[in-house]
């Protein structure tokens, strides 16, 4: 994506925002979504073996586990007019904090939204954003999470946590992006 840019119309300081953007913004939700979506996978032993046993389910299970773990949890905009939203006037000027994990786990789009279900096919998470405001690396992203997951699981076939899954620290909920601090693993050799 950035050997395409350098051949856009892009200044030289445009190019470095860019990339700036891309590689930071990328690596700090790609690094906590493959720690909580092993973390996840390593919780549902069921969900675990079907990855594992059908490589095939890589695109499936990702997108499960973005909606699931949600790991960039809210954010901020502002009303540019009025705007009528279930029943409630949101008047211009006002600010709206949109929280992509409640909306993840709606009942009323997700049957069973609080369970993880890597045969989900329904998708439609918000992830990544939604509408002009929707992240510009998802695609890498994904395609990262497609190739990292079914390669750790199955490199690391006896791959389970080292402690109790109480005992595995979470970022505090007041922190940007949603991850484990650390996951002790552990494997046979």
């Amino acid at each position: 994506m950035l050997s395409d840019l350098t051949d856009s119309d892009l200044t030289d300081e445009e190019l470095r925002g860019v990339a700036l953007i891309l590689l930071a913004a990328g690596l700090d939700t790609t690094a906590n979504m493959l720690a909580l979506g092993t973390f996840a996978l390593l919780r549902n032993p069921a969900q675990l073996a079907a990855l594992r046993s059908d490589p095939a389910l890589a695109d499936q299970a990702v997108e499960e586990l973005l909606r699931y773990l949600s790991v960039a949890k809210q954010f901020m905009r502002t009303a540019l007019e009025d705007v009528e939203l279930g029943g409630q006037t949101i008047t211009a000027g006002s600010a709206v904090i949109l929280s992509f994990h409640t909306a993840n786990r709606d009942p009323g789009r997700f049957p069973d939204p609080h369970t993880l279900d890597l045969g989900r096919k329904d998708g439609g998470h918000l992830a990544f954003g939604h509408g002009i405001h929707q992240c510009l690396g998802q695609q890498l992203a994904r395609v990262e999470l497609r190739v990292a997951l079914p390669a750790l699981v199955n490199r690391f076939p006896t791959l389970r946590l080292a402690v109790p899954a109480d005992e595995i620290p979470l970022r505090p909920e007041t922190a940007d992006i949603y991850g484990v601090k650390s996951l002790p693993v552990t494997w046979d050799a």
